[in-house]
């Protein structure tokens, strides 16, 4: 099967519209990692990604009776605008259907390139249905992002690439992994010429397909998949993709959003470049295995697979990113309501600069604090930062790895609410498009009182909520059901103790 692959890749298409892209060293991570990390620069393609390669390539091998059909695929990002390339220049209709939740400048980004869009649907399961019911009706021929052969190949010549512009020492190559076109292409490539070379695939932690694929022998379908990092947001991975990676991929590695954030800065310090969370996977996964393996002297390619982000998602990446580098740790203290206690506090603290600091009066003896302190991985790493002050008698909560602490609580900080009873308290996904919020609150709204709300934007396709709901006890065991009628992911974090100690 790989001799096959090998022969596709080697006379793939791609360079009628596709550039041979740099193996840049990422000078600042090497000497941080101890290790040789090169960046493989897909993000420099003529639409900021590497797609561009395997939907031209499926594009360029179809027939004349099937290019004057035109084609259809359905994407929200990065496929989409390689389609509408690879169809630009050979002169062919092009019709993408993208959700409706898809922000616009990737809609813009789409018909720029002479494609017609199509919006359907709140997310991309619908948008698909309705490309292939479009194959039927009007006979296009369907361009999948990742699951055929000849996409599979296209993606393959970026390990092509870097086997030619490194030819000598290479240990590991780490890979963005979603659907699984690229990590396919790059195993079949690599593990053919040089099969001593790992190759690794990096997932986020809430949308690990391959990794769950891999440990059950067989392909699987996530109950939900996490919309931070939207790139690689796939429930299930491709049925061509998965017979060659359960062979030829040495191991998956999986990463927070912390961590995706932190790789993002990462690679703007050394490039000046601004990846999208896809697009940062796999140096995030450079450094949960250098860190896990203690590796040192190696040579480790990331592709760093696209740049295709919104602007205005960058304040929550900037917020994140320190908490991904361990270089801030988020903390909830309880100090004694009295004169003198903010600054017994800042003594204890020493010389570590705050971040953060909510206080808002609740209770005559004693105050809970929301504090972020910067904190050091190897000099002051926030374990002994949170030792410390229990030493010293502070009561701690470290709520660095709390999603709802970080998300919301955050930004909510401000004391008990007065005679609330019976709160349910409730974390939200929904698609971010206008009047979805409203749309929510009506599906959410008239049965119980809502105690509760915090929404935020976050650029993203997806819109979180904490809502707090007053559910007499007796009316609890009717709750799950009107919120599966909502259709939006959830979360109940009633218990959480940040809600606990701050609002609860």
């Amino acid at each position: 099967m790989l001799e096959q692959y090998v022969k596709k890749i080697l006379t793939s298409r791609v360079y009628d519209v596709a550039v041979e892209t740099p193996l840049q060293p990422a000078r600042q991570l090497s000497e941080r990692l101890g290790n040789q990390i090169l960046l493989k620069r897909e993000d420099l393609q003529p639409v900021f990604s590497f797609k561009i390669r395997g939907a031209y390539n499926k594009a360029a091998r179809l027939s004349e009776a099937e290019l004057a059909r035109g084609v259809v695929t359905a994407s929200a990002g990065n496929h989409a605008q390689g389609v509408a390339l690879a169809a630009r220049h050979l002169g062919i209709k092009a019709v993408i259907v993208m959700p409706r939740t898809t922000p616009e400048i990737k809609v813009q980004a789409v018909r720029a390139r002479g494609a017609k869009v199509v919006l359907h649907g709140d997310a991309f399961p619908d948008a698909l249905a309705h490309s292939l019911k479009l194959v039927e009706e009007k006979g296009y021929v369907y361009i999948h992002p990742y699951d055929d052969p000849d996409v599979i190949a296209g993606q393959g010549t970026v390990a092509m690439e870097i086997l030619r512009q490194q030819p000598g020492r290479l240990d590991a190559v780490f890979v963005p992994v979603g659907g699984g076109g690229l990590i396919a292409g790059i195993a079949a490539y690599v593990k053919y010429l040089r099969p001593e070379v790992r190759v690794i695939g990096v997932e986020p932690e809430d949308s690990n397909c391959l990794q769950m694929a891999m440990a059950a022998g067989e392909r699987v379908v996530l109950p939900q998949v996490g919309l931070f990092a939207d790139g690689v947001a796939v429930a299930q991975i491709g049925a061509c993709t998965f017979d060659i990676c359960r062979h030829h991929v040495d191991e998956v590695v999986t990463v927070s959003t912390d961590e995706i954030c932190a790789a993002i800065k990462d690679i703007y310090d050394d490039t000046r470049s601004i990846t999208e969370p896809a697009g940062a996977l796999a140096v995030a996964g450079i450094k949960r295995y250098v860190e896990r393996e203690g590796a040192s002297g190696q040579t480790l390619v990331a592709i760093d697979s696209g740049a295709n982000i919104n602007f205005d998602r960058l304040r929550h990446v900037a917020e994140r990113s320190e908490l991904g580098e361990k270089r801030e740790a988020i903390i909830a203290v309880t100090i004694p309501e009295q004169p003198g206690s903010f600054k017994a506090f800042c003594q204890a603290i020493g010389k570590r600069q705050i971040t953060e600091f909510n206080y808002r009066y609740n209770r005559p003896d004693h105050a809970h604090i929301f504090v972020g302190v910067q904190t050091h991985p190897e000099n002051d790493p926030r374990e002994q930062l949170v030792a410390s002050l229990r030493e010293q008698g502070f009561p701690v909560l470290d709520l660095t790895d709390d999603e709802m602490a970080k998300l919301h609580i955050r930004h909510m900080v401000g004391g008990h609410a007065a005679g609330v009873s019976d709160e349910v308290v409730l974390r939200f996904e929904f698609p971010e498009r206008p009047g979805a919020l409203f749309n929510f609150l009506s599906k959410l709204g008239g049965r119980w009182n809502i105690s509760m709300f915090h929404y935020r934007n976050h650029g993203a396709a997806d819109g979180r909520v904490v809502a707090g709901l007053q559910v007499p006890a007796g009316e609890r065991h009717l709750l799950p059901a009107a919120l599966d009628a909502i259709g939006y992911p959830y979360w109940d974090e009633t218990d959480n103790p940040a809600y606990r100690l701050f609002l609860g």
